[in-house]
């Protein structure tokens, strides 16, 4: 391979695609061996033109803003040092697509790019990102123009998973680029505030003829046009002039652009079925007026009628919306959890139980083909190469269920699938490929399906988590399995159990049983209850057929099974009120 062949799918974004003229390439020859290498590597970036439309999944569950540092970079220039800028490349169905590039930092070897590059950030999609640096020599927009200076591939969630990463720059051979280094740091693009009012009124404008009125309230903001924008209405409280609204919250941007100093205005009307509301009057105000409520001194705001105002000399108002209180908190995301250090704690559950078949038998649910993979590893690439980038140690456990052991084949749900019962850890997915390509020779198929053995096992340590107190870990069990639960009652009973604590599960049923038993407990239709009676505290199991994806991309499953995982996460911590790790107040 020539250097910089692994660049040879990159597109750069927003410029011509023209091939080095017959000029340059007698230029390449009459160079020197590093500048010819130093070209190949840059004009690899250059030879497919980028694909039509949005790069990356439909949905997006947040942006991420990554800003890029570097240290010690090569220094490409005779008289002076490199003029570096940073390309980013993202990698889409094999090949890199640029996204978006720095300002050159003139003079720099050590440079703070101000520009930085805008991400859409998908939990449950592995995104590969590459971060390439050269030294511009023209004002040419084509690669192969500049010197290379060395670069950096990861995935999106390792950098957010650490906040920040410093690493070394590589060239096109993988050898390091120098002494250089990358610093890559994330923060997520949003005002994530909400603001919550309680709002009362009294002596309010009677406006109903043989009763008093139905008065609500909305909230307007001004416009980009200049005019006002209706963002919040309040609930109609029926027949009073002192009325008393529920407390409502709503994103702070959504009710005055993140901006507290904005005025916003406040209307009150009288309800009428017919869609004719009676005006009663309006006020403005800002957020941090509002803020200056307190439940002991509540603020209290004139509400004028305009019309009446010009007509009566006596007129005060019409009656006095009262601000009982307003509180700004934050309405944390799930990677303000991530971003605030807290870890993805995986663990793995395999069925050994007789129904798989024989691993030797071809026709076997373990079998493994020529191409080294089978259902269940293909589950476990699938799920884990998600979930490992946001643990820091990468070390799994990973538990068998339903097979006889060695030496006295007594049938275990929940071994350590390397034998190790003390340290059932594996490293990496890899690791926990190899351990069980290992042990399926040492064990007997047997049986029955009991799931609950291996939820309880990882219930134990999330329970321990809780006792931090903090936003720190967050466990996830895989359990791959092939048919029906014999201990469906203590697998109900688990679940309800686990809802409590910092914990999901994800269910992948491989083969083509019957698998009506785990979209029972998937509760997305229905809240799960344990044979007692007691309520799940909420749905932490998600459960896919992995017939449903054999004939899909390998990227379908990882998004099918860790949708809901996000929301499962901020779901708990805010149920347990516990802001992330380090968090800002509002």
């Amino acid at each position: 391979l020539l250097p910089g062949d692994n660049f040879r799918n990159a597109s750069p974004a927003g410029s011509p695609r023209a091939l080095p003229s017959l000029e340059h390439l007698a230029l390449l020859l009459r160079g020197g061996r590093r500048f010819l290498t130093d070209c190949l590597e840059s004009m690899a970036y250059t030879m497919t033109p980028t694909p039509a439309g949005p790069v990356g999944s439909q949905y997006c569950v947040c942006k991420v803003e990554l800003s890029v540092c570097g240290q010690n970079l090569l220094d490409r220039d005779v008289t002076s040092k490199s003029d570096p800028f940073c390309v980013l490349f993202m990698e889409v169905s094999g090949k890199w697509v640029e996204l978006d590039r720095t300002e050159t930092a003139v003079n720099n070897l050590n440079p703070a790019f101000a520009k930085k590059f805008i991400v859409d950030y998908h939990f449950e999609e592995v995104q590969k990102l590459k971060f390439a640096l050269f030294d511009q020599d023209k004002s040419s927009m084509q690669l192969y123009e500049h010197d290379f200076l060395g670069e950096f591939s990861c995935t999106l969630g390792m950098i957010v998973s650490s906040k920040k990463i410093t690493r070394t720059l590589l060239l096109g051979n993988g050898k390091p680029a120098g002494k250089g280094m990358i610093t890559i740091a994330a923060q997520e693009l949003s005002d994530n505030r909400v603001i919550t009012l309680s709002m009362a009124g009294r002596k309010l404008d009677k406006k109903d003829l043989f009763g008093k009125s139905d008065p609500f309230l909305e909230f307007h903001k001004p416009g980009d046009d200049g005019k006002w924008m209706l963002v919040h209405r309040t609930e109609v409280i029926k027949y009073t002039l002192d009325p008393v609204w529920k407390a409502f919250t709503v994103p702070l941007v959504s009710l005055c652009d993140g901006d507290v100093e904005k005025l916003i205005k406040v209307m009150c009307y009288d309800y009428d079925s017919d869609g004719g509301h009676d005006f009663i009057g309006e006020f403005q105000t800002s957020v941090a007026r509002m803020c200056e409520a307190q439940d002991a001194l509540p603020l209290e705001l004139e509400c004028i009628n305009p019309k009446k105002q010009k007509k009566k000399k006596n007129y005060k108002n019409s009656g006095i919306i009262i601000v009982k209180s307003c509180k700004i908190t934050r309405d944390f995301s799930f990677l303000d959890y991530i971003l605030g250090g807290c870890q993805l704690m995986f663990t793995v559950g395999i069925d050994f139980t007789a129904s798989n078949g024989n691993p030797r038998d071809p026709s076997s649910l373990h079998y493994i083909n020529p191409m080294g993979t089978n259902e269940y590893l293909s589950a476990i690439w699938a799920v884990g190469q998600i979930i490992q980038d946001y643990d820091s140690d990468k070390m799994f456990p990973a538990l068998g269920f339903g097979a006889q052991l060695p030496p006295d084949w007594k049938v275990s749900h929940e071994f350590a699938i390397n034998f190790n019962p003390t340290n059932p850890f594996c490293s990496g997915v890899e690791g926990i490929v190899q351990a069980y390509s290992a042990c399926l020779p040492h064990i007997r198929f047997y049986g029955p399906t009991n799931f609950s053995p291996i939820i309880n096992h990882v219930a134990r340590f999330a329970a321990q988590a809780t006792q931090q107190e903090a936003a720190a870990q967050y466990f996830i069990l895989l359990i791959i399995t092939d048919g029906v639960i014999s201990d469906m009652d203590e697998t109900r009973h688990a679940v309800v159990q686990a809802s409590k604590l910092p914990m999901s599960i994800i269910i992948v049923g491989v083969g083509n049983a019957d698998f009506a038993a785990m979209e029972f407990l998937d509760g997305d239709s229905r809240v799960l209850r344990s044979y007692t009676g007691e309520e799940a505290l909420r749905d932490i199991v998600q459960f896919v057929p992995f017939r449903d994806f054999r004939n899909a991309p390998k990227e379908t499953l990882a998004k099918a099974v860790l949708a809901e995982l996000p929301q499962q996460v901020v779901q708990y911590f805010k149920h347990q009120n516990l802001p992330p790790i380090n968090s800002e107040p509002a």
